[in-house]
């Protein structure tokens, strides 16, 4: 697909670090960008950042686990600008579930669920019968991650379940375009391929009261920058990708028709074949056993928390985030 002035990009999850990128990189490309994101203030800011960079734009608070909001703010783009060539469905939060997966609480799942699952599927639902009824060449992007969407990380099993479900999601959107013969591609991205420095890690900030914790906390939530520092005091190289990259990437892997927007890395193509033999040789995934989570006494694993607060990884375990 082409990307030309004129166009229009809708990205949720707009306010900050990829899908700020992504809106960022669009407007470069002379698109109007529609800018979707439940934190208000950082979206006004990034919205005055955009329009007095020239760009025309379009701000709306939206909650996508919330169908109705992602039809109002679909319908708040058609009405302003017409059309919708572009949708990133790149919303997404950690879930802050502690301990073994029986461990943890069932809001962790419905949280997580909502938005990184649910809200890719109302973006689909809300603009892409009105993208094919356009027309036009069009794309949709879902953001999916290396930790789940190409192998699972068992120390953030509750994220890694919603990014496996969006890949799937995406290559089924994927097969029903084509049966459409629609002029709508698909595609699904995976930041990277090294970490990221986003608001991923701080999710807990926008934790609705629906979906709230029914128990206090045994450890505190951990900031990236703790996270780093704990890293590198262990030993541990810690490499991140700029933003800017990955949005680079959505843009190449738009105009190349590219279904997979997956960054050319040693450490993916080792999984990708790990757990691919593990399927064919219907083995054990002892992959997995590289970055499974320690099996020390109760007393030493209180911090086992999804996503946001990774138990220290070893040395095979993946160092990417987005």
């Amino acid at each position: 697909m082409e990307l030309r002035e004129g166009q229009v990009a809708v990205v949720t999850g707009a306010a900050s670090g990829v899908g700020l990128a992504l809106a960022r990189r669009f407007a470069a490309e002379g698109l109007a960008v529609v800018l979707g994101d439940v934190e208000e203030d950082a979206l006004a800011a990034a919205a005055d950042e955009l329009m007095a960079g020239g760009a025309q734009v379009l701000a709306r608070t939206v909650d996508v686990s919330d169908p109705e909001a992602v039809r109002a703010f679909a319908d708040a783009a058609y009405d302003t600008f017409g059309a919708v060539h572009v949708l990133c469905n790149n919303a997404g939060v950690g879930s802050g579930a502690e301990g073994r997966m029986w461990e943890h609480e069932p809001n962790d799942w419905k949280w997580a669920f909502s938005v990184n699952v649910w809200g890719v599927f109302h973006g689909i639902q809300a603009f892409v019968p009105r993208m094919i009824a356009g027309g036009a060449p069009g794309h949709v992007v879902n953001t999916s991650s290396g930790d789940g969407g190409i192998a699972p990380l068992p120390t953030a099993s509750v994220y890694a379940v919603t990014k496996a479900a969006v890949v799937t999601m995406t290559e089924s959107l994927y097969a029903h375009l084509r049966a459409e013969d629609a002029r709508v591609g698909a595609s699904v991205l995976f930041p990277g391929p090294h970490m990221l420095r986003t608001g991923l890690w701080e999710s807990h900030r926008n934790r609705p009261g629906r979906y709230a914790k029914q128990r206090p906390r045994r450890t505190p939530y951990r900031t990236l920058d703790q996270w780093e520092a704990a890293m590198k005091e262990a030993g541990h190289e810690v490499v991140f990708t700029p933003v800017e990259e990955v949005a680079e990437h959505v843009v190449d892997g738009i105009r190349a028709d590219r279904f997979w927007m997956l960054p050319e890395s040693a450490h993916s193509d080792r999984q990708i074949r790990a757990r691919a033999r593990s399927m064919l040789d219907r083995a054990a995934p002892t992959y997995l056993e590289g970055f499974i989570l320690d099996r020390t006494d109760r007393t030493d694993r209180t911090d086992r928390t999804d996503r946001t607060d990774r138990d220290l990884p070893g040395p095979s375990a993946p160092t990417r985030a987005d």
